[in-house]
């Protein structure tokens, strides 16, 4: 179903999600979502749905990799053409697919070994996608633990864009033009998340204390652009060459925006105090999105939010067969279960983002006419 809450942008406490949660009869109002996620977890271990699927992974890898010599190949064959701007959104697609791997590898999906899992998605993540590795590590895992929590979730304390109304109200300046414009200014935002994730990465490596295998990772890193940007400048004319890598990073990071941006985004914002079970957090928080292989294929397996932050180990083929259960589950404890098509996340995105920036104050207009104009 849809999400129904009035306003997610107002964050929520414990009475407040309490309330959520009893929007239809319950059948044993001493249902325990804590204790019976303990039982649901235990259907998913004997049903075989935590095992690896290593045979998926090479399957998926062999295929990126083959693409990326493809698109190797067509780039030194295309030589002094404005059609190497196709080879660009090319790389910036596949690059966005092997973040998804080093997702996957990060939340130990893909092999059995922890060390194994951070080898791999250590050496994918910062010499294919050129994104840290140990920070990606560090941002991720601190959102899987409280989504959508104010003070809590790295997610939602964006720079630029304002996810609650609180910081749309705060904003001074330029952040409170765009905040004001947020809801259609964030996909041409979007093209820029790509820059984003690069400069954050040398940030964290470069001022960031003890971080492991720092050394490492800036070596792989600087490999990574070595080869990019040296190839680019080496093979193609100056403004061409500019061009490529403009289209290349923002492909990715519209690319990497748009795959995460429905997962949470319009979804409750819990406030900083408020005290939930594991199991109805990660619910009430996520989104899904319909549409199957497919859908996964697009999302990297992201379209089954609520299961991969109930069961973030599960490798991304068993996720489908999980979400049955899962909702299932859901239905007997009257926890909303949202799910929605792949338009009509992007439309309850758009018109969250937008409610938010309305909160924003316009910088040319005076403060008073401004506070009524809003009431």
């Amino acid at each position: 179903m849809d999400s129904q809450i009035s306003n997610p942008a107002v964050p929520l406490g414990a009475a407040s999600l309490g309330a959520i949660r009893s929007t239809t009869p319950r059948t044993d109002a001493k249902v325990d979502p804590a204790r019976q996620f303990t039982a649901v977890a235990q259907v998913i271990r004997e049903t075989g749905l935590l095992r690896r699927a290593r045979w998926f992974y090479i399957t998926l890898m062999t295929g990126l990799g083959l693409a990326l010599a493809a698109a190797g190949a067509g780039f030194v064959l295309l030589g002094d053409s404005w059609l190497q701007l196709l080879i660009a959104a090319a790389l910036g697609i596949l690059f966005t697919q092997f973040a998804f791997f080093s997702h996957e590898a990060a939340h130990r999906q893909v092999l059995a070994s922890g060390p194994a899992n951070d080898r791999i998605g250590r050496l994918v993540g910062n010499l294919l996608v050129g994104m840290s590795y140990s920070w990606w590590m560090n941002k991720h895992t601190r959102h899987h633990a409280n989504p959508n929590q104010v003070g809590k979730d790295p997610d939602i304390a964006g720079d630029i864009i304002a996810f609650t109304d609180d910081k749309a109200t705060n904003a001074r300046g330029l952040m409170a033009i765009i905040n004001k414009r947020q809801g259609w200014l964030f996909f041409p935002l979007l093209t820029l998340e790509g820059l984003n994730l690069y400069v954050q990465s040398y940030q964290w490596l470069l001022t960031r204390r003890g971080v492991k295998g720092r050394v490492f990772e800036l070596i792989l890193l600087t490999i990574r652009f070595a080869i990019v940007f040296g190839a680019a400048f080496w093979f193609l004319p100056l403004g061409m060459a500019f061009a490529f890598l403009g289209v290349q990073i923002a492909v990715f990071g519209l690319y990497m925006g748009a795959a995460f941006a429905p997962n949470h985004i319009g979804m409750p914002i819990i406030a900083r105090d408020a005290k939930l079970d594991f199991f109805t957090k990660q619910v009430l928080t996520s989104r899904n999105i319909r549409g199957g292989f497919f859908a996964s294929a697009i999302y990297g397996g992201l379209n089954y939010q609520v299961e991969h932050h109930l069961f973030p180990n599960m490798a991304r083929v068993h996720l489908a067969k999980t979400r049955r259960i899962v909702r299932e589950h859901c239905r007997t404890l009257d926890i909303p279960y949202t799910e929605t098509s792949i338009p009509r996340a992007y439309a309850d995105v758009i018109e969250y983002l937008t409610r938010v920036g309305r909160f924003a104050r316009d910088p040319f207009t005076c403060p008073v006419v401004g506070r009524y104009r809003r009431t």
